[in-house]
């Protein structure tokens, strides 16, 4: 299967077009078309998501509202829709991270070059994203200065002045700030951006224990985070040496998976620095624990470290999962508006007086469910039918639409209509205050329910590495026997990047992508059966190793 197009900001698609309009007209000309949406004037969206994932996804965020285009390459417009969702994440996260000692606080978004470059393999990985500011006003910049791609060396400075005693410790902060990296390949929309939101913790621990036992529980929020609240499910695991953060001791993760595509994605990261920053920013403690007779001062002792964040890039894994021809999805716990109420039945011939009473009949019931805390939007514009209101919410995902006409009057009832699937039941106007909310939950689990499914059957055990490139190429993710080493990983990648025949001599899908499979993973969830320690072969064929775990491969963004 070929890559999906990547999304391009529109300047530089018109601009390119116009190129080959130039230099190119016969050619374009026969080019076939793109196959339309048949209904797409109301609908809004006009190229189907399994036909062409960039072109459709950069419709379903612009035309369903969540965001905008921006002149700067690779820089967005969060609109309120979207940027509702990334509030609710953010008091879902704030209320547990605070109840383990989590302080909220803010650092500067400029880093010294001289701080930046005390840490040169943790900055080696961001090198070459690294913003840099070289003028003020008119006049260069004695030094330049960098802004943040992480915010490691601005904090730790602050750290080695704050702690002074054990007794500081543990020292817990977390900042919500946007950073930038200057990402030179195809930007797409809060998958790969060049300023992004997220959240960036910092904390200093005594021992190495108590570090880990929060690795941990920042790494299960994070997965509640997609699977509570974005319905999307993920995998827990550590990173190979090969992927983990530069300068971590270990990196936790959890990873996702985008149907339409076959790909992987990080959902969000939980590093165990270790030690070595606070080497590197000398951050001491004196050693708590009692002297033993006849035994000398003990030296200082370097904290433990960790550093954990989530970004912005959530919302593009929920959009992408969930969302479809029509438009958005998205999961009522994160939507802006969960339920809309539309008005139908009133035409011209309608009196003024009927149509004020169904009006006021509208508001009571948007009343009723506030008062049961649901999210709830009126739809009184007047010039539009209800079947385009109907597209419109539609389009803007929005997880119920409730629909009240003269007839519903009567029967004392609403018609509701599920934006994940087809019909419309009726519900008593006395049971709403109960029954949507629940309706509201039973939709959110069926989310998940869906993508798990999805995800589940795309992850398979492969033991044979005639069988690794094809399940790939069904947009598989594999599981496999490996022995840990950094070199093999890198061969596997290469090999699956390869045609399949020149490694085994066996077909391959000429619709293929040409990118190589990357470690995702080391699960936490082993399978149960296919690895024998001391015995198993790892999967690669030209790796003479014993595997040490299954890891989770796949082609990734």
């Amino acid at each position: 299967m070929a890559e999906p197009q990547q999304v391009q900001d529109i300047p530089e698609r018109k601009k390119e077009n116009k190129k080959k309009e130039k230099k190119e007209p016969k050619v374009k000309q026969q080019q076939a078309p793109k196959k339309k949406i048949e209904g797409a004037a109301l609908i809004g969206i006009d190229v189907r998501k399994e036909d062409d994932l960039g072109q459709w996804y950069q419709q379903v965020l612009t035309k369903g509202g969540m965001l905008a285009y921006y002149d700067v390459a690779g820089c967005y417009i969060l609109k309120p829709s979207s940027f509702a969702i990334w509030e609710t994440i953010q008091g879902w996260f704030n209320t547990r991270i605070k109840s383990i000692g989590v302080r909220n606080c803010y650092f500067p978004i400029f880093i010294s070059q001289d701080n930046l470059q005390r840490e040169k393999e943790h900055i080696e990985g961001f090198a070459a994203e690294v913003a840099w500011v070289t003028k003020g006003g008119k006049s260069d910049l004695e030094k330049p200065v960098a802004v943040r791609p992480t915010s490691e060396t601005a904090m730790y400075p602050y750290f080695a002045n704050e702690i002074r005693s054990h007794r500081d410790l543990p020292l817990k902060l977390n900042q919500w700030n946007s950073v930038v990296r200057w990402e030179f390949k195809h930007p797409m929309p809060f998958i790969r951006s060049r300023e992004f939101l997220w959240q960036e913790g910092h904390t200093a621990h005594l021992t190495l224990e108590q570090a880990g036992e929060e690795v941990l529980q920042i790494l299960d929020w994070y997965r509640g985070i997609y699977e509570e609240l974005l319905a999307v499910p993920v995998v827990k695991g550590v990173k190979t040496d090969n992927e983990k953060f530069p300068g971590a001791e270990y990196t936790t993760t959890v990873e996702g998976y985008i149907p339409a595509t076959g790909r992987g994605i990080q959902g969000g990261t939980s590093h165990c620095l270790g030690q070595h920053f606070s080497k590197m920013f000398d951050i001491t403690v004196e050693d708590p624990t009692p002297i033993k007779e006849g035994e000398s001062k003990k030296p200082p002792i370097h904290v433990w470290q960790n550093s954990w964040g989530l970004t912005t890039r959530s919302i593009g894994v929920m959009v992408m999962t969930h969302s479809d021809n029509k438009g958005l999805v998205i999961p009522p716990r994160v939507a802006e508006i969960q339920a809309v109420i539309v008005p139908v039945g009133v035409t011209a011939k309608t009196s003024e007086e009927d149509r004020e009473k169904l009006y006021s009949q509208v508001q009571d019931i948007a009343a009723t469910l506030r008062s049961a805390n649901v999210r709830v939007e009126t739809d009184l514009r007047e010039g539009y039918s209800p079947g385009w209101k109907f597209n419109d919410w539609e389009l803007k995902g929005v997880p119920l639409r409730i629909e009240f006409g003269p007839k519903d009057a009567a029967a004392n009832k609403v018609t509701v209509s599920r934006r994940d699937q087809e019909g419309k039941p009726q519900i008593a106007i006395a049971d709403l205050g109960k029954e949507i909310p629940a309706l509201l939950e039973t939709i959110q689990s069926d989310l998940f329910a869906k993508a798990k499914g999805a995800f589940d059957n795309a992850r398979k055990v492969i033991s044979d590495w005639n069988d690794f490139v094809p399940h790939l190429d069904n947009n598989g993710v594999c599981v496999i026997p490996h022995c840990l080493g950094g070199l093999c990983e890198d061969e596997i990648k290469d090999l699956s990047a390869k045609k399949h025949e020149e490694t085994t001599g066996a077909s391959q899908d000429a619709r293929a992508p040409s990118m190589g499979a990357k470690s995702l993973c080391i699960p936490y969830e082993q399978p149960t059966e296919g690895l024998v320690e001391g015995e198993t072969k790892c999967i690669n064929p030209n790796c003479q190793n014993k595997a040490k775990k299954f890891v989770m491969f796949g082609r990734s963004y």
